[in-house]
């Protein structure tokens, strides 16, 4: 790769970040507005969480006076952690010089690091909800991360490698075929997407009832920008795994070649894919209601089977070929 290549492939890298921060909270606009309309309420648009946003940016935040510095911190951390994250998930194109990183372990270090840095910082103030939603969340990422993983082992053994760039690269090149492996993988990759950004059934994001909350539990206590990046963290989470489920499973139309032309049309069929994809948790979460807390590990616990049934079919498979 010569030099100029490699300056563009750093750029379209870098260029990638400022575009998750626009889009991230426009796919949560999107899912509250297909709500709405899909229970006959007119609602807010598509819009309203970027005016949210810049309201919170504009207020002071007030920080209670038992908080110590890690609740202070602990915002930026978050925010900063789940950018990095999703820096590591190839976006747009593969073979960008950045998939040097993109490996699924230093994806799962980044998250975690978010999530402790979140618990501790709803148990810090003091409050018996922030050490609640503390609790429950080390819960859910106790059983969620293992699934998770198991899931992308799954495709990292068709590919040999843990690196997602060469895991879609993989994918692309061996076309679209049925493989009962991915099928379980991506269900129970799905599942605790589902889990790990607080979605229905398994929390809801927009109750303010304390004795059911768990993400919002840890930020209760946050106000003004503070709380704007915990927000805006949450919904980079949410992007997250939308790209990491379509780029993994369905990654047809990701540019191999970075060219103007190639990622636009990348970037359109991304698009659709993530309204799709929206569309669908819109659905689910009007269909269905919020599980009891207990039930959480059962759902869980399910995710976990049907990776570990992705895999054990993957390593049939390959055997027996």
């Amino acid at each position: 790769m010569s030099d100029n290549t490699h300056a563009i492939g750093w750029l379209l890298a870098l260029l990638q970040l400022p575009l998750l921060l626009l889009a991230a909270p426009l796919l949560v606009g999107w899912i509250k507005w297909l709500k709405s309309r899909l229970q006959n309420r007119r609602g807010p648009d598509p819009l309203q969480p970027w005016r949210d946003l810049r309201k919170l940016f504009a207020k002071q935040p007030m920080v209670a006076t038992t908080a110590s510095p890690v609740f202070r911190a602990a915002p930026y951390i978050v925010f900063v952690a789940t950018l990095a994250a999703f820096a590591v998930v190839p976006l747009l194109a593969v073979g960008l010089p950045s998939a040097a990183i993109a490996d699924v372990i230093v994806l799962v270090g980044l998250l975690g690091l978010a999530r402790f840095f979140l618990a501790l910082a709803g148990m810090d103030i003091g409050t018996a909800f922030g050490g609640m939603g503390g609790s429950r969340e080390m819960l859910v990422s106790a059983l969620a991360e293992p699934a998770m993983l198991m899931a992308v082992f799954t495709l990292a053994m068709s590919a040999h490698s843990t690196n997602l760039s060469s895991v879609i690269a993989f994918n692309l090149d061996t076309g679209l075929a049925l493989r009962p492996s991915y099928l379980f993988a991506m269900l129970g990759l799905v599942l605790v997407a589902i889990a790990e950004t607080g979605r229905i059934p398994v929390d809801n994001p927009a109750t303010h009832l304390e004795l059911t909350m768990i993400h919002e539990a840890m930020i209760l206590e946050y106000a003004g920008r503070h709380l704007a990046l915990m927000e805006w963290a949450a919904q980079l989470k949410l992007m997250l795994y939308g790209v990491l489920i379509v780029n993994l499973f369905l990654p047809w139309g990701l540019a191999e070649n970075p060219t103007p032309a190639a990622l636009l049309g990348s970037l359109a069929l991304l698009t659709l894919k993530l309204m799709a994809l929206g569309a669908g948790v819109a659905v689910a979460e009007t269909t269905l209601a919020k599980m009891r807390l207990f039930r959480a590990p059962q759902f869980l616990n399910l995710a976990f089977l049907l990776t570990l049934l992705g895999l054990l079919s993957n390593v049939i498979l390959e055997t027996s070929l």
